[in-house]
């Protein structure tokens, strides 16, 4: 079954995000408090905990948001997704992909 296995934010850009037990998110502005919320459309990205696994192989000691992503997923194939798809996370927040890569 898809889930979310990890959310993550910073404050800044350029740098690590970090890993969180809860976040807020905002419709059109992303995750309170994240260096890339905002009026624009790449608010949240996101990255397969299966490719982190890959990255894993080679690097044991690298933690989650160190690729600057904010929603590790495990079980969803984001390769499928196209600009214009929406995914439900949880029960009240939708996800509309704007941008690949």
């Amino acid at each position: 079954m898809s889930h979310v296995e990890a959310v993550c934010l910073s404050h800044k850009k350029g740098i690590v995000k970090k890993e969180q037990q809860q976040v807020e998110m905002r419709e059109n502005w992303g995750i309170e408090g994240d260096a890339h919320a905002g009026d624009w459309h790449r608010q949240v990205s996101l990255l397969a905990g299966e490719s982190i696994d890959n990255v894993k192989e080679i690097l044991p000691t690298l933690k989650n948001g160190a690729f600057a992503e904010n929603i590790i997923t495990r079980g969803i194939n984001l390769t499928t997704l196209q600009v214009g798809d929406r995914l439900q996370v949880g029960d009240q927040v939708v996800l509309e992909i704007t941008q690949i890569g």
